[in-house]
């Protein structure tokens, strides 16, 4: 993945949790992961699979392809 493309679902998926009111404490429980994770996933420091990125859009209650724009 670009680092261009990284950068835009990165940026997407903190704006959205932070819409929604999550907390990197709170998404990071219900994907099963550790914090340390989303921090660097909204930092654009890991590459994220594309099921993992469905699985957060229905987490944050989006439509998958929003993460993208």
């Amino acid at each position: 993945m670009s680092q261009l493309a990284r950068k835009i679902i990165s940026d997407n998926i903190k704006k959205f949790r932070e819409k929604s009111g999550l907390k990197r404490e709170e998404l990071s429980l219900k994907l099963g992961c550790d914090n340390s994770y989303i921090s660097k996933l909204e930092r654009y420091k890991v590459n994220i699979p594309i099921d993992r990125i469905e699985e957060i859009a229905n987490i944050l209650g989006i439509n998958f392809i929003d993460l993208f724009k």
